[in-house]
């Protein structure tokens, strides 16, 4: 459970959701991930830090560059933990449209 805790707690920030977002796009370095934000590359970095302590961004520097990835482990098993409450929230969804509809009919 704790490499959940982890993921949820980096993919609670939106500039983290973009990186990671980015990402899936494939390989970046820290410079074109800076790009899109109003911010300094220090920033940037310390985002991709709490990514990279999470598990879910590898960082790897070649010469004056950092290059980093995404890895989709940690998020898989994210999605794999969410999926098993798609069920409940399908019947919720179906309970309202019926609930809806006899309103819709009186």
């Amino acid at each position: 459970m704790s490499q959940l805790d982890a993921t949820f707690s980096a993919l609670g920030d939106s500039t983290r959701r973009a990186i990671i977002a980015r990402l899936a796009e494939g390989e970046a370095t820290l410079s074109d991930l800076a790009g899109p934000f109003d911010m300094s590359l220090t920033a940037v970095s310390k985002h991709l830090r709490v990514l990279s302590d999470a598990g879910l961004v590898d960082i790897e520097k070649r010469g004056r560059t950092r290059h980093c990835r995404l890895k989709g482990t940690p998020i898989k098993e994210a999605v794999d933990w969410l999926s098993k409450y798609e069920a409940f929230w399908i019947d919720r969804f179906d309970a309202l449209a019926l609930h809806l509809a006899k309103d819709i009919e009186k």
